[in-house]
């Protein structure tokens, strides 16, 4: 077992706590990382507001990158001392969603994420010798993490840990939905509504594919000039304008031919499928609360549409990663437009602060 500091969430609408926790055994199929850096996403923020449901006292945080600082004893492609971006979607591998090619929905993923505990049931982290939940396997506003090996993607040496840690849920979210679930055609017009961390990754994914014109949409001018700096060839203030109309005006009355939407809200939602031309594609990436009814009328729903949701962007981890750290290596991906702050682990509820008021785009916790 080991003692280490972690921020612990013992209520919704509650500051975290930074207490001393204890971490261990490690399983046989285990990597110990000790955590370089972790970002504030705004799903552990929906679970600190009780919008997510999940047991506590609970460890947040599911942006993780770091250091392996010990292997169990079936790990194989992986030592001590290797950098490793982190992601929240271990698999069996064998189960019926599995078999499907559906691992998002993997079934013994999903029974044991809702229940904070670790990939195979148990626990992996304690408190006054009480079990201590994590969220979505990793736990990673922690010194360290238990996670299962296939969790522990290894990265290039050279890759900054602050700029890793956003890959393991936002930018592979955004980017593979422009790679790995849409379609945008060569020249092509994609719209991208929202820009956050996911938006500005789906915009970079968009240019990857060779999109022609890439239209940002946001309610805040700060955010779209990074989304300019990033790869966006027209902006859209929706607080100023009618998005919709503007959208259609720039794609020669049809509409995008490709919508991602990330600013989850309700109007988004509709407007996405609204700006779409007929026979387009919208993949829907942000979220409502899980409660809450979105209404759409039925004729904006017609045209041959065909609307995606994804969760994680179509991830495939192991080949994704490396290959998106290298391309921030290679000065591709641009990453460092997105970290709005960096602070210390005993500043957490700040950064959380900070996103409530959407100040943030990624506030990152470092850790070294």
């Amino acid at each position: 077992m080991i003692s280490m500091r972690a921020a612990v969430m013992h209520a919704t609408k509650k500051p975290l706590v930074i207490e001393t926790v204890e971490i261990g055994p490690l399983g046989p199929g285990d990597v110990l990382v000790k955590v370089g850096a972790a970002s504030i996403c705004h799903t552990d923020l929906e679970v600190l507001e009780g919008e997510l449901k999940y047991p506590m006292p609970m460890v947040l945080g599911h942006e993780v990158a770091g250091t392996i600082a010990d292997i169990g004893a079936d790990v194989q492609g992986l030592e001590t001392g290797d950098k490793v971006a982190l992601h929240w979607n271990p698999h069996c591998g064998h189960c019926y969603y599995c078999d499907h090619d559906q691992p998002i929905l993997c079934e013994p993923y999903t029974k044991n994420r809702a229940i904070g505990r670790h990939f195979d049931g148990a626990y992996r982290h304690a408190h006054d010798g009480n079990p201590l939940h994590m969220l979505m396997y990793l736990g990673g506003f922690a010194e360290y993490v238990i996670v299962p090996a296939q969790s522990a993607i290894k990265i290039p040496d050279a890759m900054p840990l602050d700029r890793a840690c956003l890959l393991g849920c936002g930018v592979m979210t955004g980017f593979g939905a422009a790679t790995h679930i849409a379609t945008p055609g060569f020249g092509e017009a994609v719209a991208v509504i929202g820009c956050g961390a996911i938006g500005l990754s789906a915009i970079q994914g968009a240019r990857a594919m060779g999109a022609g014109r890439i239209i940002a949409i946001d309610l805040d001018d700060k955010k779209l000039d990074i989304a300019r700096a990033v790869g966006a060839t027209n902006v859209i203030n929706a607080k100023d304008s009618d998005a919709v109309a503007d959208v259609k005006k720039l794609t020669q009355g049809r509409g995008a031919d490709v919508v991602l939407e990330s600013a989850g809200a309700e109007r988004a939602f509709q407007d996405s499928v609204k700006m779409c031309r007929p026979g387009g594609e919208i993949v829907w990436l942000g979220k409502v609360n899980v409660d809450r009814d979105v209404a759409f009328k039925w004729g904006t729903l017609m045209g041959e549409r065909n609307i995606v949701r994804s969760s994680y962007g179509g991830a495939r981890p192991a080949q994704d990663f490396p290959a998106l750290a290298q391309s921030y290596l290679d000065g591709t991906l641009k990453l460092d437009e997105m970290i709005t702050a960096r602070i210390g682990l005993d500043e957490i509820n700040d950064g959380f602060d900070l996103l409530r008021r959407g100040d943030a785009i990624r506030t990152v916790i470092m850790f070294d």
